[in-house]
């Protein structure tokens, strides 16, 4: 899963330092989630560890029924995992930074996925809209490290050219849709 950092602004998930690429949301159709789902995803997005019992007594259901719908949430695809989020500058990263990627012509993004899927610092990575093809996020230990994957990244044989701009002050950070309305 690529998840932003967390708390305050300061954490990312530990899978987001894992090497493989998170699953595609096409993968399963989606069921859009009602007002109750909406409420319940929100609890635990809040604290995964957190008791049906307790997320029954939030949103009025009973611990059986909070059980069935994160089962059923998890069926359809609407919850992907659960995760513990980790500051990265207590894995070392204390620099992080966004890459714009400028493939080469013809360049897909399985292609993309499979040259950047071995570089732990890489916290997630999307395709976007504008002139750029891709956006990727870095954590790396200091400027040094992070002009290091950058070089690295630049050297990869579908990428044409890259800009980079480092994050000064992280000022916003959600790991949900927000707050449940």
């Amino acid at each position: 899963m690529f998840y932003c950092p967390c708390d305050q602004g300061r954490g990312a998930t530990l899978d987001a330092f894992r090497t493989a690429g998170a699953p595609h949301r096409d993968e399963r159709p989606l069921v859009p989630l009602n007002e109750l789902d909406e409420r319940i995803v929100h609890a635990l997005a809040e604290d995964a560890r957190r008791s049906f019992a307790d997320i029954g007594q939030l949103v009025g259901l009973s611990a059986p029924a909070v059980k069935r719908r994160v089962d059923r949430l998890r069926a359809t695809g609407a919850i992907t995992g659960f995760t513990v989020r980790v500051d990265p500058a207590a894995l070392g990263r204390q620099t992080e930074g966004f890459i714009e990627l400028y493939c080469r012509s013809n360049t897909s993004p399985e292609a993309i996925e499979r040259g950047l899927a071995r570089y732990p610092e890489i916290a997630s990575a999307s395709t976007v809209t504008g002139e750029a093809d891709a956006l990727v996020q870095v954590f790396a230990s200091d400027m040094r490290h992070f002009e290091r994957v950058l070089e690295r990244i630049a050297g990869e044989p579908f990428v044409e050219r890259t800009k980079s701009v480092l994050v000064l002050s992280p000022l916003l950070r959600r790991f949900s849709s927000g707050s449940p309305g």
